[in-house]
């Protein structure tokens, strides 16, 4: 394995400052679809490749930007760079015929950090909550007349693909740390929600992981916002004590922003948050401890480039979440079917707990859980065991391989056997296909139930072939 700093990308800067002909390699995708919204509205010319035909591209094309379906060397041909994610191999025909005509094709990391470089970059890192987090900054300084871009890694609600063109200096970008982004991106403010166990096969260890985010912390030229609670966020805390630029967030004493008195409501969660003689009412559509963390931290780095605190909450009020995040996706049966990203254990315990709470669950909280990668299965499956114990019955599907080689004997079932070896009265189901898990949950469920389906692979049509009959 090579280790993570020979893996960092030492290519120059795309220079921004004039338009650009860009072609994106997969622009289907997520990011890759932001990217180059965000790039079309800034005044490049774009355009991009895929497999197949989505309701992403179609909004890219309303947009304006020309996307063509298959991969072709001809596309690529008269652009000044070609842009590719980790999910498209080197050898993809659109990259080699780039390579042969000199043509500059730089990596998602690269064009975001030469996107950070003309602008004032605030980076949201951390193993759990990016997402959100990243979302709600955006639209607290957007109502707050800060005018924004923004580059988020999921769609907001009702707002379709996660890019925003704004006309300030500032750039609220999700920072991700699994494939080296974070190592790359010049960064003026960065928050740093939590650390956690994860992309172990690109880190190797945990300290690899905390020392990623030390580092990123400490070059960061502006304001720093760390997780007083967080034991993972301990270093960098540790390696920034006394540094004026840092700011904390939390329930303990000292917090800079301090949460106190937290409780659930119909309409999601509401807080009170303690900055210096100042106190503030916090309401949220929002659930879960964990989004009272990820609002916190929002608030606390929109207060730190000039955002007034009540400004903040209000804005915080009227912000609708973000896809597939605790999305309420209709009813079956007269039980309440939510979907949720949660893939690692943290995230699935959050998750849950937010179910237990929610005013609909009169009756069981079923879990329906899609294990993701072969290898963080292979390395992590164990410490799934606890993350369920919320739920009355759960349901484990195969694994996901988002693209990642198979392992032989890596299953889901390794994560079956890690919850009933710790919790031998578990109510757990094996269900390795779709129909499975369909019939599985369809001989369970009824009203006054909660089921959350959770996982960041297909797992998201579960709600639709629940509903729509698949057997």
């Amino acid at each position: 394995m090579q280790s993570r700093d020979s893996r960092r990308q030492t290519e120059p800067l795309i220079d921004l400052s004039s338009p650009r002909r860009c072609h994106v390699v997969g622009i289907g995708g997520p990011g890759m679809s932001a990217i180059a919204l965000l790039l079309h509205k800034s005044g490049h010319t774009v355009s991009g490749s895929d497999l197949y035909e989505s309701d992403v591209i179609e909004q890219l094309r309303r947009e304006g930007v020309s996307v063509s379906i298959g991969h072709d060397a001809s596309l690529v041909l008269g652009k000044d760079v070609v842009l590719y994610s980790t999910a498209i191999p080197l050898s993809n025909v659109e990259l080699v015929e780039a390579q042969r005509c000199g043509i500059p094709v730089r990596h998602r990391s690269g064009i975001l950090a030469s996107l950070c470089a003309v602008r004032h970059a605030i980076g949201v890192a951390g193993t759990h909550g990016k997402t959100t987090t990243t979302a709600l900054i955006a639209h607290i300084m957007g109502i707050a007349g800060q005018s924004p871009s923004s580059l988020i890694g999921a769609e907001v609600v009702g707002a379709g693909i996660g890019a925003h063109y704004g006309t300030s200096e500032y750039f609220v970008v999700e920072a991700d740390e699994s494939d080296g982004t974070l190592d790359v991106l010049p960064l003026s403010s960065i928050v740093l929600t939590n650390v956690d166990i994860d992309h172990l096969d690109y880190f190797a260890t945990f300290e690899a992981i905390q020392e990623c985010f030390v580092e990123a912390a400490s070059v960061a030229t502006h304001h720093v916002v760390l997780n007083s609670d967080d034991p993972g966020s301990s270093p960098a805390i540790t390696a920034l004590q006394g540094n004026s630029r840092v700011v904390t967030f939390g329930t303990k004493a000292g917090s800079t922003f301090r949460i106190e008195n937290e409780r659930s409501s119909d309409l999601g969660v509401a807080f009170e948050l303690v900055h210096g003689s100042d106190r503030a009412l916090v309401a949220s559509q929002l659930r879960g401890h964990h989004n009272v963390m990820n609002i916190a931290a929002a608030i606390a780095l929109s207060v730190s480039v000039g955002v007034s605190l009540d400004t903040a909450v209000g804005a915080v009020a009227t912000f609708p979440g973000v896809m597939r995040r605790f999305t309420e996706r209709g009813t079956f049966d007269g039980a309440l079917l939510i979907d949720d990203y949660a893939h690692l254990p943290a995230e699935i315990e959050a998750t849950l707990l937010g179910a237990r709470s929610h005013p609909a669950l009169r009756g069981k909280l079923i879990a329906v859980f899609q294990p993701n990668r072969y290898h963080r299965i292979a390395t992590m499956a164990d410490t799934y065991r606890d993350c369920f114990t919320t739920a009355d019955i759960v349901v484990i599907t195969d694994v996901y391989a988002s693209g990642t080689p198979k392992i032989e004997g890596v299953t889901g079932e390794l994560v079956v056997q890690a919850i009933t070896q710790a919790h031998p009265h578990a109510n757990v189901v094996w269900a390795p296909s779709r129909a499975d898990t369909v019939s599985a949950v369809k001989s369970v469920i009824g009203t006054g139930d909660v089921c959350v389906s959770m996982g960041c692979g297909d797992i998201e049509t579960f709600p639709d072939d629940l509903t729509g009959g698949v057997l």
